[in-house]
């Protein structure tokens, strides 16, 4: 199993280190930042990214583990273990965003860890004694691990928020994209290997291991800011900028969120991505095993392809955010959900044909580097570093809110038992993206100038104004 997945993991690592490559070669946007913050920040980042990256395998192993499972968890139960798992997902931001806003992201990610790990020993023990009611056990369970789960990317925002300036945010972006494609691989070819080879429970185990070995790290290892790592703040050229006046209440600050236009629609859009996302990401390897289409490369490979579609589409969008529009995230969405709207008409008419595969591969690229675009970098830009956690938990919880959606409609639209074999009756699984994409492609093409405006911009705005006029 190991040297098989090492195997696996290969074509990752080669895709990685070409891509690192590529982006240090691109021309820098010199910013001032020291050898010593640069050399400090990523030793911040990676650790926590990782992190991530494992919340991810202990978040979607659910999936792996239903296809494992069989008729004891069938499409229904799925949508409906899935859908309250991911609803509180959503809901928790509520208290999670400012509570990562009090306490700081080093304290939210290690909290995140544990309880995911923990969540997911309680899982692994329900499959391991068969309880007569599996279902809701997975149920209570699965909720109780999405509420841990939600504070992973309120936690990798916050921090980062601190370490990256407004105009290399989009290369975050690509990095965000990269640990999300990262875990997703991790769960899907690691989880398989796990069904594969040992008894099912151990999908649930497994990633609490990588879980509390990275808490230990992360302990150690990441702080909140330059300044608590000894070393010199600067001026992250966001929505915070200029701002040195006292952290408002979350509610206050919910509430000035919930009025900005730009935040209101990037989290209209994020609810779209969450539904997309997840769409494609979740039905598409259940779709392949119940029509007996598993041995087609995409499907046997899922993680793998949708690992390579997710770093492709991270850095793409991260890249010309940054280099081409001036590190605006409308028009890179913009671009991205038009792949997703044609896609979605190329899912329909190739339903049952072996390029499905790789339509949909191509989906997961764009979806992922809007998702990068919207919930891991216009967050920090529009919400800046003092409100993030507020901001991101308004938009990602609104991703996890259309997963949510989709997880619901879709058990409840498509094909079970005997009719579950037969691709032409899953027409309404491409079907129903249609209008969700269109919806997202109309928004974000609303966004194309948007840029966050500084304290500092707002206060020299406001002297200009007041001053009097020479004619």
């Amino acid at each position: 199993m190991f040297w098989n997945s090492v195997q696996q993991f290969l074509p990752i690592l080669i895709l990685i280190l070409v891509v690192s490559f590529v982006l240090a070669r691109l021309p820098k946007v010199d910013l001032g930042h020291s050898p010593q913050l640069i050399r400090r920040r990523t030793l911040n980042w990676l650790p926590l990214g990782l992190t991530y990256a494992f919340l991810y395998m202990g978040r979607y192993n659910l999936t792996v583990a239903k296809n494992a499972l069989g008729d004891v968890i069938t499409n229904a139960n799925f949508g409906t273990i899935f859908g309250v798992g991911t609803w509180v997902y959503g809901l928790s931001f509520i208290i999670n965003g400012p509570l990562a806003d009090k306490w700081g992201g080093r304290k939210t990610i290690l909290i995140s860890a544990v309880g995911a790990a923990a969540a997911n020993v309680a899982m692994g023990l329900c499959v391991y004694f068969n309880v007569a009611q599996i279902v809701p056990a997975l149920v209570v369970c699965y909720a109780i691990n999405m509420y841990f789960q939600s504070f992973g990317a309120v936690s990798i925002v916050k921090v980062n928020a601190a370490w990256f300036h407004l105009r290399e945010r989009g290369t975050f972006g690509g990095i965000f994209g990269i640990l999300i494609s990262l875990g997703i691989y991790f769960a899907f070819d690691w989880g398989g290997l796990i069904v594969k080879n040992a008894p099912v429970h151990m999908v649930f185990f497994v990633p609490v291991v990588f879980l509390m070995v990275f808490a230990l790290i992360d302990y150690f290892m990441v702080f909140d800011s330059p300044g608590d790592a000894g070393l010199q703040d600067f001026d992250t050229g966001d929505a915070s900028s200029g701002d040195h006046g006292p952290r408002l209440p979350a509610l206050e600050v919910a509430k000035k969120m919930a009025k900005d236009p730009v935040i209101v629609t990037i989290a209209l859009i994020e609810f779209c991505s969450g539904f997309l996302r997840n769409s494609v990401m979740q039905w598409y390897v259940i779709f392949a095993k119940q029509t007996g289409q598993m041995t087609q490369f995409v499907a046997a490979n899922w993680g793998l392809a949708n690992c390579v579609a997710g770093i492709l589409g991270g850095v793409f969008a991260g890249t010309i955010s940054d280099k081409v529009f001036h590190s605006r995230r409308g028009p890179v969405s913009s671009i991205l959900y038009g792949i997703l709207f044609v896609g979605s008409f190329f899912a329909i008419g190739f339903l049952t044909s072996p390029l499905l595969g790789w339509i949909v591969s191509f989906m997961m690229l764009a979806v992922i580097g809007v998702h990068g675009m919207l919930s891991g970098t216009a967050s920090m830009d529009f919400g800046g570093k003092k409100n993030v956690g507020v901001v991101v938990g308004l938009i990602d919880g609104m991703v996890y809110l259309g997963t949510g959606l989709q997880a619901m409609v879709y058990g409840s639209i498509l094909p079970s038992g005997e009719a579950a074999k037969d691709p032409a009756n899953w027409i309404n699984w491409p079907i129903a993206m249609l209008p969700v994409s269109a919806a997202g492609l109309w928004m974000a093409a609303r966004l194309w100038n948007a840029k966050p405006t500084s304290k500092k911009v707002e206060k020299v705005s406001q002297s200009t104004a007041e001053q009097p006029q020479v004619v």
